[in-house]
């Protein structure tokens, strides 16, 4: 065998020899990223010790402000920003249908925060529970949004005078906004939307079902299959 042959065969053998790392680098990359996809998915819902999944206990809602029939066929959901206009055009749309059947809807609300200084009117509306009137004090802050909210920013020395009608003792509210209660269910509530992975608002849960696509008809439909079953 020729100097050139075996120098070419050597070129050959080394670059047979690359290929070769190169293949089983790529494999192992693979079977790496498989078991990854498959420990991911395996803890995306991990049961907790009461049997829930993560899924199921940031739907549970205990903690949170609900209004209807604790034993009601269906069970909403809804993350709601205070500050959010989509929010203030659809709870009273939501309101109405429950009005229609009153003993067959619940709903409970959770709140996010995601418009600038929202977390201010989030804090309020968790104070106005101790004096229980969260529901009067929510009601007064989507009607009166426009008011405290320019440009899609909360202006916090603008929502006192918005929720006045309401009838709050202003100075426990004002104490009450800052208490460790309220921070702990704010940051519940915020822990639960990343779970669920909440990304705009208003975001609605019916039965545990979330909307395929936001819309009140798709809402609508989606209370009229649970209502049937």
């Amino acid at each position: 065998m020729s100097k050139k042959t075996r120098s070419e065969q050597a070129k050959k053998n080394t670059i047979y020899s690359q290929s070769s790392i190169v293949a089983g680098a790529i494999a192992v990359l693979v079977i790496a990223l498989v078991a990854a996809t498959y420990l991911f998915e395996s803890d995306s819902t991990p049961s907790l010790p009461d049997g829930k999944t993560a899924r199921e206990a940031a739907l549970a809602s205990e903690h949170s402000p609900t209004l209807g029939n604790p034993n009601a066929k269906v069970h909403i959901v809804e993350f709601l920003d205070p500050a959010c206009e989509t929010c203030a055009l659809f709870f009273p749309i939501v309101k109405q249908w429950m009005a229609d059947v009153p003993t067959d809807i619940r709903l409970s609300v959770r709140h996010v925060a995601f418009h600038k200084g929202a977390d201010y009117a989030v804090r309020i509306l968790e104070a106005s529970r101790n004096q229980d009137k969260y529901w009067q004090t929510l009601e007064a802050l989507l009607a009166s949004q426009s008011q405290w909210v320019q440009h899609h920013v909360v202006q916090p020395d603008r929502v006192g005078p918005a929720i006045r009608s309401v009838g709050l003792d202003m100075e426990q509210l004002m104490a009450d906004m800052n208490s460790v209660a309220v921070m702990q269910r704010v940051e519940r509530d915020k822990k639960d939307s990343i779970v669920l992975k909440v990304s705009a608002t208003p975001d609605y849960y019916v039965n545990g079902r979330p909307l395929p696509s936001f819309g009140q008809r798709q809402l609508a439909e989606l209370i009229r299959e649970e209502l049937k079953k």
